[in-house]
């Protein structure tokens, strides 16, 4: 659980991070704590999930410095707005008992979008946040908010996993610098990840199983997602160094991993 990003602003980022949707009340904070204690180190929250709180007490309690932990959280559509965003974002770092945020994201395209985007980049000046971005902008908003924009987005986090590419989103934020991190990379238990034979043969050949050949053929840091049953989640908590075993060059195409479609 070593490997990290260098983001455009040079701010190293953690390559894979926890997920905290759904986790609530003290389940949910034993749940974040026991993720710190086997190796995560960055710690992905919003205000949609409605649990920065126990985010804060989770990194509080851990025995952690406060600079050995990387947490994201993101602003909703309930702080769309350039004075709304400075609201949410003491909220914020009030909740998390904390002076700074890692990474501060819109949470989506709202309409409002720029402004918010306005309140953060003065927070970020400030030094109040250490890297700022957006989250499930595809491909045509993204270009159309850079456009107007003082600072390129550090992040763009998207759903992204083996069955959705989102190759024309990558090619544009490469050329422009934001980096891509994928939200749901297991696809949420939606779709059979662990048991495509792709993946299976692959991880056969290597002594891997089909999860840490899916989660290590990416190349953008992701975000492991809680899951409603935990079971993702505990299996990433027993082996957070799962996204760091990439998938035989026989699967790869060019510059790209191949994504199973």
């Amino acid at each position: 659980m070593h490997k990290h990003i260098i983001l455009n602003n040079g701010l190293t980022m953690p390559a894979v991070g926890f997920g905290t949707w759904m986790l609530k009340g003290d389940a949910g904070k034993q749940a974040i704590r026991e993720a710190l204690s086997v190796g995560y180190r960055l710690i992905d929250t919003a205000h949609m999930y409605d649990n920065e709180a126990i985010v804060g007490q989770a990194v509080a309690e851990s025995g952690l410095r406060r600079e050995d932990v990387f947490i994201t959280t993101k602003l909703c559509q309930t702080r769309a707005g350039y004075e709304l965003a400075w609201q949410g974002i003491e909220e914020s770092l009030a909740r998390l008992q904390t002076d700074y945020i890692d990474l501060l994201l819109i949470h989506e395209p709202y309409a409002e979008a720029l402004d918010m985007y306005r309140a953060l980049t003065e927070a970020y000046r400030q030094g109040v946040v250490r890297a700022i971005g957006i989250s499930n902008f595809n491909a045509r908003e993204y270009l159309d908010f850079i456009g107007s924009c003082d600072i390129i987005p550090m992040v763009n986090q998207v759903e992204c996993h083996v069955y959705y590419r989102r190759k024309e989103l990558q090619q544009a934020l490469v050329t422009q610098g934001t980096q891509m991190q994928a939200w749901s990379p297991f696809t949420e238990g939606k779709k059979p990840i662990f048991r495509e034979p792709i993946l299976q043969a692959v991880g056969e050949k290597y002594g891997k199983t089909a999860a840490q050949i899916a989660a290590g053929h990416r190349r953008h840091p992701e975000i492991v997602p809680s899951g409603a049953d935990g079971g993702e989640s505990r299996y990433f908590r027993r082996h957070p160094d799962a996204g760091r075993h990439g998938p035989d060059s026989a699967v790869r195409d060019g510059e790209n991993p191949v994504w199973l479609v």
